[in-house]
């Protein structure tokens, strides 16, 4: 059973080096084609910018560029277990190609792709053909052993074996053991030393985090922004609705009691006006209270909150809730508003019969999906609402994703990262 074992052992550690091998061939015919190939398209893009050329072609070079650096990080990933995080800052919606060049060009991840390039041809290929050379070349040595050497010219070098007879080329067969043992231990090192070396060049590192940091501090920005306006909106509600309403009552109540004892009529009638006036503002803080945290939010939670809203509706809504707990209040708040304003989009512009909403909590993430069965054609941004709750999620690290091709149906899933209580 040891035997066994043991040669199971071998048979696992030589295919595992034969598939580095062939894996160090594969990289070696991606580097070199792909990296002279985006290099000189690059630079010939840049030096046609000055002429207006350059304007047009380099965001379409430079994302060509972007997307073979994403192969690169995913066959190190998946190859290797090297894990090369990406930083791109996103373009500007609907930029005109002046806008997208230099975007791209103020991108620190754009010259760290470039500067990649030539390092990656010459080095990254080295590793990784070497890779792929040391296991074939043992095997040289065993074919000249096994009577290749009588067809060869009079002397010829196999390592610094000169091979001329069968002595000489089972000296070459003895080398060739030695390099075919080196090569089990080197061949997946050297793998390892390829993705490494891409890593050290292609990864975010500190800029991801300035990156981070960056992304901080505009959705903070944007969340002060957003408080600023719902403030303001609380404001307008107050004074234009309630605020007036209580003042009308109480100059009503002034007159009741000025008519009491001589127009006992006119003063119920006034009466009855003025209780009116006082349940339609009554209804109107409730409105108001609602809007800024619904009380059954705070009460009774996410999925009972978002239950709510959708029997206020009036489009058929089903709900589906699977939630063990209960994120922050601040989470809660922002996930209910956000599928409070994807419904109401969904309401007003698509036409949908019948929407679904899922709400669940997995591998840390609150994620809340909101599907109708409407016209499609929703994007972030122009005008829809979606722009505005993507930077409410972003205030909690949260992200939107928007499918909603023409003619239906429409999907907005959004993620939160949050622990659940």
């Amino acid at each position: 059973m040891t035997i066994e074992k043991t040669i199971d052992g071998d048979g696992a550690r030589g295919r595992s080096v034969a598939l580095a091998a062939v894996r160090g061939l594969a990289l070696a015919l991606i580097c070199l084609p792909g990296s002279v190939l985006f290099l000189c398209l690059t630079m010939v893009s840049l030096a046609l910018v000055p002429i207006g050329v350059g304007i047009v072609t380099t965001p379409y070079v430079l994302e060509g560029l972007r997307a073979f650096a994403d192969r690169r990080r995913l066959l190190a990933a998946e190859w290797g277990g090297v894990r090369i995080r990406r930083a791109y800052r996103p373009l500007p919606e609907d930029a005109n190609p002046w806008a997208r060049t230099f975007s791209m060009l103020r991108d620190p991840a754009t010259w760290r792709d470039i500067r990649w390039l030539p390092v990656d041809m010459t080095a990254g290929f080295t590793t990784a053909i070497f890779a792929f050379g040391l296991f074939l070349y043992p095997l040289e040595g065993f074919v000249i052993a096994a009577g290749l050497w009588r067809v060869l010219p009079d002397v010829y070098w196999y390592g610094f074996v000169p091979v001329s007879d069968q002595t000489t080329a089972l000296y070459a067969a003895a080398l060739g053991v030695v390099l075919l043992v080196a090569a089990f231990w080197l061949t997946p090192r050297l793998l390892g030393a390829h993705f490494r070396l891409t890593a050290a060049f292609l990864d975010a590192g500190d800029i991801e985090l300035a990156e981070r940091v960056r992304v901080l501090t505009e959705t903070r920005r944007d969340a002060v922004d957003t408080s600023a306006a719902e403030l303001r909106r609380i404001e307008r509600d107050l004074h234009d609705g309630a605020q007036a309403r209580l003042v009308a009552m109480g100059m009503d109540l002034g007159t009741i009691e000025a008519l009491l004892e001589k127009d006992p009529a006119k003063a119920r009638q006034l009466l009855a006006q003025a209780r009116q006036s006082s349940a339609e503002a009554l209804t109107e803080l409730r409105e108001l209270v609602r809007g800024i945290h619904p009380p059954v939010l705070a009460e009774r939670g996410l999925g009972d909150a978002v239950r709510a809203l959708a029997l206020r509706l009036p489009v058929r809504v089903e709900v589906d809730v699977d939630l063990p707990g209960r994120a922050d209040a601040p989470v809660e708040s922002a996930a209910y508003f956000a599928v409070s304003e994807i419904l109401t989009n969904a309401v007003k512009h698509s036409g949908a019969d019948r929407i679904w909403v899922d709400v669940h909590h997995a591998e840390g993430l609150l994620r809340v999906s909101v599907t109708d069965d409407g016209k499609g054609g929703a994007v972030v941004g122009a005008g829809s609402g979606l722009t505005g709750v993507e930077r409410r999620l972003g205030t909690f690290d949260g992200v939107l994703a928007v499918s909603s091709p023409a003619g239906g149906p429409t999907m907005v899933t959004m993620e939160i990262p949050c622990a659940l209580s």
